[in-house]
């Protein structure tokens, strides 16, 4: 991504829905899994401007890792001291360093998805975790992806796939961002290129409408727990090394 995009992410991850309802849906996975526990070592791949890592401290210690010098800048502005300066195609760690990745919207920014898995899987311990997003169907391309340097979008059966051959043990699969689906759809399409300087779509809410919709994905986070939701704007996946 460009410094500009960097900078729009600094500003808005405490705080805009998009980020907040995304973060929440990692921690209300991972704290039923590790509960009290604080000595867990996770590497936070892609970690762009800090604010997931920060949030994930309560687990132990956090190792954010990027491969664009801007974001590792924005992290160290968040107060982040474990900064890494890394490929996610080839990790600079050895292997079994890890009890947890988290690698939120990085896979789709990469031009070998399959070949960051297997470095996932590697440098976790035996029955560590991948917690991973990826943005949803092919279909809603538009200047948002171009903006973010994407590759690819997926759907849930490809993400699934592509950790199983990379050795995981797949837990969870689901589309999230499904209530809010409808609105996405048609923030792609009116975003789908008018000849205009590519922008990620990020368009600014009232506040009341953004704590709105934090609630309406805190809902939708409680579900995702129990059961598998057939479309959304986003697919999650929680897997595990065998």
């Amino acid at each position: 991504m460009n410094t500009e995009e960097y900078e729009r992410m600094y500003r808005l991850e405490d705080s805009y829905w998009w980020f907040v309802g995304r973060h929440n849906l990692i921690l209300s996975y991972l704290r039923p899994l590790y509960r009290a526990r604080t000595d867990l070592r996770v590497l936070d791949i892609g970690c762009g401007t800090g604010a997931m890592s920060r949030k994930l401290g309560e687990f132990g210690q956090v190792v954010s890792a990027d491969f664009s010098p801007h974001a590792l800048e924005f992290s160290r502005r968040r107060g982040l001291q474990h900064l890494c300066a890394a490929d996610a195609m080839r990790l600079p760690f050895r292997d079994g360093s890890f009890d947890a990745v988290v690698a939120l919207d990085l896979l789709e920014h990469l031009c070998d998805d399959g070949k960051a898995l297997r470095e996932f899987r590697r440098v976790l311990k035996p029955g560590g975790r991948l917690v991973a997003s990826v943005p949803a169907y092919q279909a809603l391309w538009s200047s948002h992806d171009v903006a973010l340097m994407h590759h690819r979008r997926y759907v849930a059966r490809e993400l699934g796939d592509r950790c199983s051959a990379a050795g995981f043990a797949v837990e969870r699969l689901t589309y999230v961002m499904t209530l809010l689906f409808p609105l996405m759809w048609l923030a792609r399409r009116a975003c789908a290129f008018h000849g205009s300087s590519p922008k990620a779509g990020l368009p600014p809410v009232p506040g009341l409408v953004n704590r709105a919709l934090i609630g309406m994905l805190s809902i939708e986070n409680g579900v995702v727990r129990r059961v598998r939701l057939p479309f959304g704007g986003t697919v999650f996946c929680a897997a595990r090394r065998p």
